[in-house]
Parts: structure tokens; sequence; C-alpha cells
């Protein structure tokens, strides 16, 4: 483990005596409690040392700052601690440029690895967080006799194994429910479940099984109920997928890699043979150029590989033909948080999951051709057409608003096409590996779960690509930073020795493992009775202010959006959370980075303009650090106004008002009203009704005797939001609601990547 002490982790800014006289007294108490914890799991490091060839980081082990990376780089301009010629310069610092650098350094090369914005800051952060071998493969592979989408399937299913045992605190096993409304499907999806545990073999997790209406609806009472059968549940993983990622680039920091995000590739070097020897850098936060000399440099940059490849050969042919999958965050209630759904047969042949995640629900995703840019914002369309195909499945007084989605985000997934075939149009299955003939080795394509095996394959072609000299591959048995000595009940001594509450413990240990206790050291006390450390930066979730110094000072962090978007996942789970938490993070990290009040301005408002492509309201679009200090981020009546994103419908004046005009019209007090003067009643609060809106409430509710206050605030609800939605039919619901929008072929899109 690799854990700090207060000592090695002081800010950049004088303290004053008084928090000099804090610090001094909890860097006493953390660094008792964490040689405490490194002896009571001595036992922990032999075991692992004995089943596992790794090397656990020391309890102190503090990683080199994004300063002394860019040392080694030449970027400072100090010649002392620059690498004169790096084994391997890796571009990209995502999910496959990670792994690449994992395995490269612990086979003992000298591996450098640039990100332009921040790690995992593309779709390696906007993915539906499974890691999975693809039931919807294994379905085209079986209907369509092809050997070659089995074997991805089978392989896939390995490097799920893998991937959950090397990073046990951010993956685990998720049961997720297929619900069936058709008898005879009900055999067909049980076994095509089964030849999934098949394919698995003694990797596979968990058995599949059947459920009986009445259990499926015990375990997911949200479910429509009419018409239901029964389900099929099989096991797949689930993961923090920006988590993850920082996990891959701290590992290979422990090996030896240097690393910077915020550092860009501005060009390609070649010598006078036209062979590739280096790249031009340029730090986008300080402005400074410079060359690097390296002996091969790999292109994986995902969906933005073209760029790299055009600095190469300006006139080559695209290779990456980018899919937007959309994805929505709903609040708890619309899933167990015991297990995920999946629709797989939508309204136009898509897969919808819908699944329970910190907390919170995610559901997606969408695959539609896209153009490449940094940070797509979600169509409109393409969020209503989830919410729609999400309601089909769920119990009808369990309506699904769009006032209700906390954030939407949209990532591009990089199919590939491979420029070496005869039909270059066409998309290849899974990654490709090309090299030009300048030598630059492009890795495209594949998902989150194959990672580890890319970056392996990658690295074996680098080898004789640049004459390296061979190692084997060791990242199959190397667990990440901060897997070592973590356990699922390490969050209780979490409680016990810092005081925590239950709900951050939790988070602190299934998102740093092990190195949570160098996270709660670095808490302040709250001078509460209980929790005695950890101030929250907002009130519904678990996430610390204290969290920001560490990103800060521990994880490279440059910018706020790094901080609410990847360090914490609190814009993914919801941006209204993450706009007022903002100025907390900005001032933290101001006092961690030196920033002036200009920088922290211009931070906010990149910061917010992230946030408008998660899904913030337009309405939220011009707000300024000063406004949201003042807590016009939290303007409940500017928010209910706009009925369209607004998550409560009245405002509390107006629940009263509709009290008042219920109990005007409830004449004899029996707790009913006739559906007469309802009209009246409603259009004096100055909401337009339809006038048949209320035969159909009436008819909705089979209340022909009256209609109850909840049945009056439905129709009052209704006309403010200007909505009357009709009775749907099943075609209906099958109905394209985006129109000809050209599609991804079924079997390229798998629920992100």
């Amino acid at each position: 483990m690799f854990r700090r002490s207060l000592s090695t982790l002081r800010p950049l800014t004088r303290p004053s005596n008084a928090r000099r006289n804090a610090a001094i007294a909890s860097t006493a108490f953390a660094a008792t409690s964490l040689s405490l914890y490194y002896a009571l799991h001595s036992s922990d490091i032999e075991n692992d040392a004995a089943t596992i060839q790794d090397h656990r980081p020391s309890a102190l082990w503090t990683p080199p700052s994004r300063e002394q990376m860019l040392a080694k780089l030449g970027g400072t301009g100090d010649d002392k601690e620059k690498v004169e010629n790096w084994d391997l310069l890796i571009v990209g610092g995502g999910a496959t440029g990670a792994g690449v650098a994992v395995d490269s350094a612990t086979r003992g090369y000298k591996v450098a690895l640039v990100e332009r914005d921040d790690f995992a800051s593309g779709t390696s952060s906007k993915s539906t967080k499974l890691v999975h071998g693809g039931v919807r493969y294994l379905q085209k592979a079986i209907l369509e006799l092809d050997y070659e989408q089995w074997k991805l399937v089978r392989e896939a299913l390995h490097e799920r194994k893998t991937f959950l045992e090397i990073a046990p605190y951010l993956s685990a096993p998720l049961p997720i429910m297929l619900p069936v409304y058709t008898w005879w499907q009900l055999p067909y999806f049980y076994v095509g479940c089964k030849m999934y545990d098949f394919l698995a073999g003694s990797q596979n997790m968990e058995s599949s099984y059947l459920m009986g209406k009445g259990k499926t609806l015990d375990a997911f009472p949200m479910l429509k109920s009419d018409g239901l059968v029964g389900s099929v549940v099989y096991y797949d993983g689930q993961h923090n997928d920006a988590r993850m990622n920082m996990a891959l680039i701290m590992t290979a920091v422990h090996h030896g890699a240097t690393v910077a995000n915020h550092t860009e590739v501005i060009g390609l070097e070649k010598n006078d043979k036209g062979r590739i020897i280096g790249a031009r850098l340029r730090d986008n936060i300080a402005g400074r150029e410079w060359d690097v000399k390296a002996t091969g440099v790999i292109n994986a940059t995902g969906p933005f590989s073209d760029g790299i490849r055009k600095l190469d050969e300006p006139d080559t042919r695209e290779i990456v033909a980018p899919s937007a999958g959309v994805h929505i965050t709903l609040p708890s209630y619309y899933c167990s948080q015991e297990l995920g759904l999946i629709d797989p047969n939508t309204s136009d042949g898509r897969v919808i999951f819908f699944l329970p995640w910190l907390g919170n629900v995610i559901a997606g995703t969408t695959d539609a051709p896209a153009p490449v840019e940094q940070n797509p914002a979600p169509q409109e369309e393409q969020v209503q057409w989830i919410i729609d195909e999400v309601a089909r499945y769920l119990s009808p007084d369990l309506k699904v608003r769009r006032g209700d989605v906390l954030s939407a985000w949209s990532g591009l997934r990089p199919l590939v096409r491979d420029p070496a075939a005869k039909n270059t149009e066409s998309l290849v299955r899974n990654h490709m590996i090309n090299v030009s003939k300048s030598g630059l080795l492009t890795i495209a394509g594949g998902k989150w779960t194959t990672y580890r095996a890319m970056a392996e394959e990658t690295v074996d072609r680098a080898i004789k690509e640049y004459g390296l000299k061979p190692a084997p591959c060791e990242t199959t048995k190397i667990k990440l930073v901060g897997s070592h000595g973590w356990n699922k009940m390490m969050f209780v001594k979490l409680i016990q020795q810092f005081g925590l509450e239950t709900d951050v413990a939790q988070h602190l240990s299934e998102t740093y493992g092990s190195l949570a206790w160098n996270v709660a050291a670095m808490a302040e006390p709250t001078g509460l009775r209980w929790p005695l450390h950890g101030t929250r930066l907002t009130t519904s979730y678990p996430f610390l202010e204290t969290e920001v110094r560490y990103a800060a000072r521990a994880e490279y962090a440059q910018r706020a959006a790094d901080v609410i978007a990847r360090r914490t996942r609190l814009a993914f789970l919801n941006t209204q959370a993450a706009l007022e938490s903002l100025p907390r993070v900005v001032d933290i990290m101001a006092e961690e980075l030196g920033w002036d009040l200009r920088r922290k301005e211009t931070e906010f408002q990149l910061a917010l303009d992230y946030l408008m492509t998660m899904g913030l309201p337009p309405s939220k679009a011009e707000l300024t650090l000063a406004d949201v200090r003042a807590g016009k981020a939290r303007d409940h009546a500017a928010a209910v106004a706009d009925t369209h994103t607004a998550r409560a419908v009245f405002l509390p004046e107006e629940v009263q008002q509709l009290k008042s005009k219920f109990e005007a019209l409830d004449a004899d007090h029996d707790g009913r009203i006739s559906s007469e003067g309802v009209q009246a009643a409603v259009d004096e609060l100055g909401f337009a009704l339809n006038e048949s809106l209320v035969a159909d409430v009436v008819d909705a509710t089979s209340k022909e005797e009256g209609l109850q206050f909840e049945d009056f605030m439905d129709i009052a609800s209704v006309a403010k939001q200007g909505i009357q939605p009709p009775p749907v039919s099943d075609d209906a619901a099958r109905a394209n609601p985006l129109g000809e929008v050209p599609k991804i072929p079924v079997e390229k899109s798998g629920g992100g990547v």
C-alpha cells in the first residue's frame, strides 16, 4: 500500500499557527494509525507475496508530483532529471493507454505516458460501468453460427475474471435480470444464460437462475407486473470506470512509469529515414513546449486516434467511426440496489441496461454515429428515448419523468476500420493494431473489459516493431495499487479508528481500497459528537472535502472538472449537486495549487461548461462563481419553474394552494371530490388543463366514486407540466422516436465500452 502521512501531504500555502498545531497533532495520530494498520496486516503482505509475484507499495510511499514527472520528460527546463530517451512514449491516458503503461512498466521498460486532457476524460469515464463478456454478442454468435463472435465472448469472459481479481475494491459481480413477458422466451433466455456460464467455465462468477413472477417482483418491485411470466438472472461485473483508470495510472507510476495529464502531443519527430523518434509536447496548464525522444510511440487515444495518425501522415485515411453512447442517471428508487435489469428487445434492436451504481441508477445506452469532439453533449431526443424504453418495463405507478434525470452524458465509442483490410469500410469486431510506415503504433477499438489483453498484445507488438529486449507480460498477477491488504470489511476499521459515518467509510474503502487510510488521515475534525472526521462536499453524497486535497496532492488533479468528474464521480451522479459543490472544490484546489482569484474564476467556468455537457439544465449556463456562492444555484422557485427538468413539480406554496382547493371541493369531508369543479380549480392556479384530462384520470384510476387528493395532484401535475400522455399501445411504444437516424449495427453495439 502507499499511504501518506500528513507530513508528506502538506499544503502549498503557509498555514496559520492554529492550523499548524492541528496539523502536528493530526500527523502524530495519522502516523500511529497507519503504522498500526500496516502492522496488523503484515500477515496479509506475506500471504500476497506467497501467491502473487507482485510488489506492494510501502506504507508511506509518496508518488512523484506532476512537476517531477514533467522534469523527467524535460518540460521544466531542468535537464538534471530529464530522461534522454524513452523506450516507449504512450499517447493517451484512458483505459487502453493506462493499461499499456502498466504492462510495459511491469516488464521493465522506460515508459512515459501523456494525456491531452485528464486521465479517463473521454470514453473511459463514460462507459456503462460493466465488466462483461457480452450476452448480446453470444446471442448473435449462436443465431448466425459465428465462431469469431463466439471466441470474442469467451475471451472477454476470461478477462472479466482477471479484471475483478486485480482490482477487487473497484469491481464486483452484479446480478442482472432479464424480465420475461412471453412463456416461450423463459426457456430460451435461460438456455442462453447457461451457455454464457458454460463459456466462462471455471472462471464463472455465479450460476444463472430462473425466478417466477412472485420472486421477480419481490426482487425488483418497480417492475411492470401485467403479463410478467418470470425472469432469468445472470451475472456480470460492474466497476467504477474513472477510478479504475486512476488505479491503473498509479500502478504504472508505482512500477516506474512517468505520467503527465494535461500534456498534449502537438507533433511527431522523425529522423532522416522517416522513422518516428519522438514527439513535441505542450503542457496545457503552463503553456510550455518541448521535445522528447522515444524508441517507439504508441497511439492509444481512442476516438481521437486519427488526429495523432494525421500528425504522422496528413493524408492518411481515417479509421475511427465513432458511435455516441448516451446514458442517464436516475434516483435510486427506480431500480433495485441489489441487481440490474437488461432489456434485450428495445424498439430498434439495441440493448438497454438499467443498473444500480454508487447509490443511484444508470440507464443506457444508445448507439448512433457522431462527430469526434472532446466533450460531446447528449441530444435531448436520445435522453427521451432512454426514458421511454425504461418506462416500458416499470410499473405504471412509477412515472419516469424527465425531471428525475440527475445527469446525462455521451461517450464516444471508437469503432474502427482496418486500413490494411481489402474492404476498409467494414468495422472490426473488437480492437485493431496498426503500424504506419514511419513506425507509429496505433491501438484502437475494444472495450473496458478487455483492456488488459489489448495492452498485452500492444506491448508484444511494440517489442517486435521497436527491437526492445523481450520480457514476459506480468499483468494477470499484478494487483492494482489499493488492492493489497484490502477486504470488504475494511470500512469498519475506518469507522472505528477515524470516527467516520458508515456510508462515508464504505465509499472511501470502495473508491481508494487500502489507500483509504491515506485519505481518512487527511480528514479534518468536524467538531461534532459524530462523525469525528470528514466534512462532506454535499449532504446527499459521501464525498469528502479531504478528497479534493488528496486528488490535488496525490492523484494529479489540475482542474476543478478533474475532481468533480473523475476523482469523485459527483458530475455523473448529480450535476446539480456538483454545481453547488464547485465553489468549495475551487477554494480547496486554490489552496493546494496556488491559484489566484482570476484562476479560480476560470476553473469555475471550465467546470460549469463541462457540467453543461453532462445534462445540467440550460437555465444554469449563465451562473457565475459569485452566484453559486450566494446560493442562486439552489433557487428552488426557478428550478420548479423549469417544468421540463424540475425534480419537484410544485413549490411549497403551490402544494398548500392545491390542498386548500381540494378541501373546498370536498363538501362532505369524505376525502373524495367529483370531477366537476376540478377544471376551474386547476385553472385558477394558472395551469393549462386539457378538457379530457379529468376523464382520463378517472378512467385510469377506476374511481368513478370520486377523486382522492393524490388524483387531484396528478391532474394538477400534468396540467402544470403541459403534458397529457395518451394511452400508449405496444406498437406506438416501439416507434423510433429518433426518426431516420443511421444506426450502428447491433453486433457492434453492446451497452458501452
